[in-house]
């Protein structure tokens, strides 16, 4: 064999060598508890901002669909299910049953699938309290000033709290107890400051059914987290991101459906039309206002998806009830309302509630790696006083 032949297969052969150190330090950087850890809390940000982000758009979106003439329940309702087909692509390119790859896992633990028939029974029951949830949402703030509308929306931590303890056996630290205070004061400041309406044209057995409903929605919204949760860890144990946009997208579905159902049945299909030409601001911004609320409920409700699977039903809801003080600051913004001390200060409670609720999830953390190092550390000893 020639030198040039000899040192030209003697560089190949150092290159597949250097190649494979490369892939062997990435797959180990990539298990690494460190990065792993990292990784959760980028994860919890992004989770966190998708709720925060997406559920005050679409707030001040159906504000502003009320604001400008609309005023069909049905269609305030719909919008709030109908933009899962946004999901549909993240689902066929993370579901392992639509690809022949796995799909990408949030966490290393692989688990088999709990039947088919069980699904389809969770989804559909998730969907129809979906459905009943958002429509009891529609009175409530089609009869309720809105004061009394947030306070009682605000309950909905109280209700969530109480449903996590018996149902996902949650703990309840000081801080955690400090963080569900101050953000139950921080709404229920804000709903005593709002300027009431006037409801002198209510009847006053329509504002007893708002109430009602407005209080059953916050419980049956409370109620459907909690029970998600307890489905992520007894029925479908699987740890994927598929897993998340399914428990999304298939109720919201049956959601769906369930409302293009009440639309037709109520008969209130027959004043779209009327409803959109009569529209404050023309036809395009009506259908441009209707899909951006669709969509930013899909991206509110996968952060709270994930929220749920990764953390708690409870710590989703602590989101949700911080992003209630944002929506009057953005409106003073965009709809020119009054700024005020009130609002400033439900901010500033918000945040601190917040921040309580993460200084425990830190502490917690911060145990875990402590406990585990010390299980090495005797593990390890062990293991030489053995050999001694």
């Amino acid at each position: 064999m020639e030198p040039a032949q000899e040192l030209q297969q003697d560089t190949q052969a150092d290159d597949r060598e250097q190649n494979s150190n490369k892939g062997t330090f990435v797959t180990n950087l990539m298990k690494h508890p460190r990065l792993k850890h990292y990784k959760w809390w980028l994860r919890i940000a992004s989770y966190t901002s998708f709720v925060v982000a997406g559920q005050t758009v679409a707030t001040l979106l159906g504000r502003l669909y009320y604001d400008q003439g609309g005023n069909s329940k049905w269609m305030a309702t719909f919008v709030q299910s109908a933009g899962f087909p946004i999901l549909l692509p993240l689902l066929f390119f993370f579901s392992p049953s639509l690809r022949s790859t796995a799909s990408t896992p949030l966490n290393t633990s692989s688990t088999k699938l709990p039947p088919l028939s069980t699904l389809t029974f969770l989804y559909f029951a998730f969907g129809l309290m979906l459905t009943g949830d958002n429509l009891m949402y529609s009175y409530g703030l089609l009869y309720l000033p809105v004061s009394t509308y947030s306070l009682l929306c605000a309950t909905q931590l109280a209700f969530n709290a109480l449903f996590s303890f018996f149902f996902n056996s949650q703990k309840f630290t000081p801080l955690i107890l400090n963080s569900l205070v101050l953000l139950t004061i921080s709404a229920s400041l804000l709903a005593v400051n709002t300027d009431s309406e006037n409801m002198t044209g209510i009847p006053k057995g329509k504002y007893v059914i708002g109430f009602l409903c407005t209080l059953g929605a916050s419980a049956t919204y409370s109620l459907m987290l909690s029970l998600i949760q307890l489905s992520f860890q007894k029925v479908i144990k699987t740890e994927t991101f598929s897993a998340v946009l399914d428990m999304q997208i298939y109720p919201s579905f049956v959601a769906t459906c369930g409302c293009v159902v009440g639309l037709f049945a109520s008969g209130e299909w027959k004043i779209l039309q009327n409803e959109m030409e009569n529209y404050g601001k023309g036809r395009v911004s009506y259908m441009m206002t209707l899909i951006w609320t669709a969509v930013t409920w899909q991206i509110s409700s996968i952060g709270m998806m994930g929220l749920i699977f990764e953390v708690s039903s409870l710590f989703c809801n602590v989101i949700s009830t911080l992003a209630l003080p944002v929506v009057p600051i953005l409106a003073v913004v965009f709809f020119h309302d009054k700024m005020d001390g009130v609002k400033v200060t439900a901010l500033l409670l918000a945040v601190w509630g917040f921040l309580s609720y993460i200084y425990q999830h830190y502490l917690d953390d911060s145990k875990s790696k402590v406990n585990k190092t010390s299980n090495n550390e005797a593990s390890g000893a062990g293991a030489v006083i053995e050999v001694c």
